[in-house]
């Protein structure tokens, strides 16, 4: 069971990977577009590729547990095409936690590298799309976009997708895994959020959420605390406002 919590923590940080792009922030002519023409111009927003550094703060919590079980803060280096590395900043609760992250971000690291994010991008090559509708979202006009996996993977999103109307850059997704990785996890969902950080689009936030055959609902949580571009990374880290997680 373990090895199964394991699994499905380390499936979330794998989800997230195709938006840790660092896209410097353009704009597109909106309106009201077909299907086709609102997700190439999604595609455009994640081909950019930039170094950058983000501290992050991730969160385990157990079921029925209130507080969580651990914590850790990561310093984590972007270096496309190369892939990634980083570095345990400080963990505190349980060691299980810090061995839970090590393993979530050794993953990361070995996903980032060779190209393998184009494998789970927001692409018509690894989704189906539908149109929703129009929606705000934080204040933002977005439309919303139906996710159908074409391959049934669990790095893969089976849900919804909000787009921001003036720059096609995704602001949220949200839905379960297309395929569990394994029989203890009845379900995973999943909900990644996004923002512009010093014209630059990240993903800022995280939540994963297993349902673990037995042992009921267990949680993983990350944000961003810290980002550095390329230039910033020997500057003082700029500590981000609650607005901007």
């Amino acid at each position: 069971m373990v090895r199964a919590m394991k699994r499905w923590l380390t499936t979330g940080a794998s989800i997230a990977l195709f938006c840790c792009f660092a896209v410097a922030q353009g704009t597109i002519p909106s309106g009201n577009l077909p299907l086709n023409s609102i997700v190439e111009a999604l595609e455009k927003t994640q081909a950019a590729q930039f170094s950058y550094q983000v501290i992050r703060e991730y969160r385990l919590l157990g079921a029925n547990n209130s507080k969580a079980n651990s914590e850790v803060v990561a310093e984590v280096n972007f270096k496309p095409p190369a892939g990634a590395d980083y570095r345990i900043q400080r963990a505190s609760g349980s060691n299980r936690g810090q061995h839970v992250v090590r393993d979530v971000l050794d993953h990361e690291v070995e996903a980032t590298s060779g190209g393998n994010q184009a494998r789970i991008a927001l692409r018509r090559n690894n989704y189906d799309f539908t149109y929703i509708g129009e929606a705000v979202l934080d204040g933002q006009p977005c439309y919303m976009l139906g996710l159908k996996p074409k391959r049934k993977e669990n790095e893969l999103i089976v849900g919804k997708a909000w787009i921001d109307k003036r720059s096609f850059f995704v602001r949220q997704i949200e839905g379960e895994v297309a395929k569990t990785p394994s029989w203890w996890l009845r379900r995973v969902w999943v909900k990644l959020l996004f923002a512009e950080i010093e014209g630059t689009w990240l993903q800022t936030s995280m939540e994963a959420v297993a349902d673990v055959r037995i042992v009921g609902p267990h949680t993983l949580t990350s944000r961003i605390l810290d980002y550095r571009g390329e230039g910033d990374v020997a500057s003082t880290p700029r500590v981000l406002s609650d607005r901007e997680y």
